[in-house]
């Protein structure tokens, strides 16, 4: 069973709300302190609810970014986006309600006030911007404002008094400026903690990324694991921008599970949005301790799936393969048989063990993130030095290096000297007489003989001098 939730009472969760394009996003990564959420002067960016938990002050709370209210979605997702914001309204314990100083009080400002007032709930007002408000003339071209005097900008942050929320915060998330003064603000507000009751940060005991080519069930997969609807799922490919990250729980462990954008062929990015999506999905597989990568059961394999396999077989993540949507593929052909298709077209995941999901109904989801379990277990695995030279004296007997020269190459020993990816040293006389093909049957002979048969290892050879190579 999962939870999005810690056994005792939730975290207090903080809510970043406010109309499309007035810095929602900016400012949650400026009070988290690094990038991520996409930052865009694109209305409607932000879909899904983007979470980071942050400890201010002794305090700990959910910061919570969402999509602009109001926005009418390019893609037909409006519904699904206002669920999410609604989603977040409901579950948090402050609201920060952002709106532009430099556009001044809009109608729509009035509206989202409304609404947060019915909740009942603290409201903090953030006017961004307001910096922007003057703007410097580029050169060659000719000024289109003087720059504004503090009492003008004093003067449009006072015109938000007409929105009944008290006096507004001035700040430029882009700079960072206020932010600081901002968190001292969230934690003065934030409801305290009921008698005994204590919040933290609770370690993550493993991160997965969710990774796969668009429209290959990801956020739906995501759901099941969150046990919500945590993410908008849609048939319209490329629904998901971000890499957010869901949190859950299972046995009393807490994990992450990363979704990423649907990723396609660079040369066809319609735009840069899905630059950075694509650039999160690639951060989203190095962050990961486990991938899971989705693979479209009903479809053949193509070029980017093959491609994709081999950055986290070049990053060398531990991986299970999810064959999903087998529902749909059932009774036309055998699991073994699709097993024998993948080994043929993925290289460098062949070692990879393959599961297979229905993720709409859930099945085999729990399987498989307890596949994912054994993996990062066998990743952080250390094999004694006795155990190393066993299987390295067994797999050298049974196949030698050819000689070069009319020389042949001496194994002296080997050791695991780290773990996540296991690595192993092996110390020869002379690393030349050790060619990447062996190196790599080397890595196949202690991948079969060691306790981590189902995860890359990477192997390095060094000669008594020093120098060495790896594979």
């Amino acid at each position: 069973m999962t939870s999005t939730h810690p056994p005792a009472s939730a975290m207090p969760c903080v809510a970043i709300v406010g109309r499309p394009n007035v810095g929602k996003s900016t400012l949650f990564n400026g009070l988290v302190g690094r990038r991520i959420a996409i930052v865009e002067p694109t209305r409607g960016v932000t879909r899904d609810r983007v979470t980071a938990e942050l400890e201010v002050a002794d305090h700990v709370f959910r910061l919570v970014d969402t999509g602009g209210m109001g926005i009418a979605d390019m893609d037909g997702l409006t519904d699904e986006v206002e669920e999410q914001i609604s989603h977040a309204v409901q579950r948090a314990d402050l609201f920060v309600f952002v709106v532009d100083a430099r556009e001044g009080l809009q109608p729509d400002d009035q509206t989202i006030a409304r609404r947060l007032r019915d909740t009942g709930r603290p409201i903090l007002l953030a006017a961004n911007k307001v910096d922007s408000m003057a703007e410097q003339p580029r050169r060659g071209t000719r000024a289109r404002k003087a720059p504004a005097s503090g009492h003008e900008e004093a003067g449009a942050v006072a015109d938000f008094f007409a929105l009944g929320l008290g006096e507004a915060i001035p700040l430029s998330a882009a700079h960072r400026h206020g932010c600081a003064e901002l968190l001292d603000a969230i934690v003065e507000a934030l409801p305290e903690p009921a008698s005994g009751e204590q919040h933290a940060i609770v370690p993550v005991e493993m991160k997965l990324a969710i990774v796969g080519r668009r429209n290959v069930g990801k956020s739906t997969l995501v759901n099941a694991i969150a046990g919500e609807e945590r993410m908008i799922v849609s048939e319209v490919p490329g629904t998901t921008r971000d890499a957010v990250d869901v949190h859950f729980e299972k046995d009393g462990k807490r994990f992450v599970a990363i979704d990423t954008a649907g990723v396609r062929k660079r040369g066809r990015l319609a735009n840069s949005i899905e630059f950075y999506s694509m650039v999160r999905a690639q951060r989203s597989i190095e962050r990961a301790d486990v991938v899971l990568f989705l693979v479209d059961v009903t479809e053949e394999i193509s070029d980017l799936d093959k491609r994709l396999a081999r950055e986290i077989a070049d990053q060398m993540k531990p991986c299970v393969i999810v064959g999903n949507k087998w529902d749909l593929a059932k009774g036309n052909m055998a699991t073994s048989e699709y097993a024998d298709y993948l080994g043929g077209v993925l290289s460098g995941l062949d070692f990879a063990p393959l599961t297979f999901t229905t993720a709409t109904t859930g099945r085999r989801v729990m399987p498989t993130i307890e596949l994912a379990q054994q993996l990062y277990k066998q990743a952080h695995t250390r094999a004694t030095t006795g155990e190393v030279n066993r299987v390295l004296a067994k797999a050298v007997a049974e196949r030698s290096p050819r000689p070069r020269g009319g020389r042949r190459a001496k194994f002296l020993y080997g050791t695991q000297v780290s773990v996540a990816p296991p690595t192993i040293i092996v110390f020869v006389n002379d690393t030349r007489l050790v060619e990447a093909p062996y190196r790599r049957y080397l890595a196949n002979a202690f991948r079969r003989g060691l306790p981590f048969p189902e995860i890359p290892i990477s192997v390095h050879v060094r000669s008594r001098r020093g120098g060495g190579e790896g594979a």
